[in-house]
């Protein structure tokens, strides 16, 4: 299995090497350098802190259940919390192209890749206005009092999912059933 591109996206615009690193919301797992497919480059659209719940069928039989469910006409759903808007706005994304021959897929979570070494990028371009961004791929992007509710919504095996940065969303709220 192979891929055209992979991508890493920081704030940070001066990298000149990724170095194999263990995560701190995996650390089980071995060293590496992580990038991102260009189809599931969008989940990263966003401030590296910021906490986002995204959604999206993963073929035609899904689509139906995805759009009823909630309630859009859009490929895939981005959700941020309210506080997260104004860093939206202002955060200047920059998307690192590594080159994808060095890397293998992280079977884990869709669009994942992942290399053992030390990776040299291979071009640095700015992402831009992260807002526009969403709009011309067609993103519906909400702006949410709480991400629990669609976090809720999205971890179903109706559809594909990612949730990034729950560590960082508000907590969870009291919610009272009558």
């Amino acid at each position: 299995m192979s891929v055209a591109a992979v991508y890493h996206f920081s704030e940070d615009p001066t990298i000149t090497v990724f170095r194999p690193h263990v995560p701190a919301t995996n650390p089980e797992h071995a060293p590496a350098v992580w990038a991102i497919d260009a189809a599931h480059a969008p989940l990263y659209w966003f401030p590296r802190a910021c906490p986002r719940v995204t959604a999206w069928p993963r073929n035609d039989d899904e689509r139906c259940r995805f759009e009823l469910a909630l309630a859009t006409v859009a490929s895939r759903v981005h959700a941020i919390e309210s506080a997260w808007l104004a860093p939206m706005r202002t955060t200047r994304l920059y998307r690192y192209e590594l080159p994808a021959d060095e890397f293998s897929p992280w079977t884990n979570a869709s669009g994942q890749w992942i290399a053992e070494h030390d990776v040299e990028p291979i071009a640095v371009v700015p992402v831009g206005d992260l807002l526009d961004a969403h709009a011309v791929a067609g993103i519906e992007l909400r702006v949410v009092p709480s991400l629990w509710p669609l976090h809720d919504l999205a971890v179903s095996d109706d559809w594909d999912f990612s949730i990034v940065r729950m560590a960082n969303a508000l907590p969870r709220p009291n919610t009272v059933i009558s």
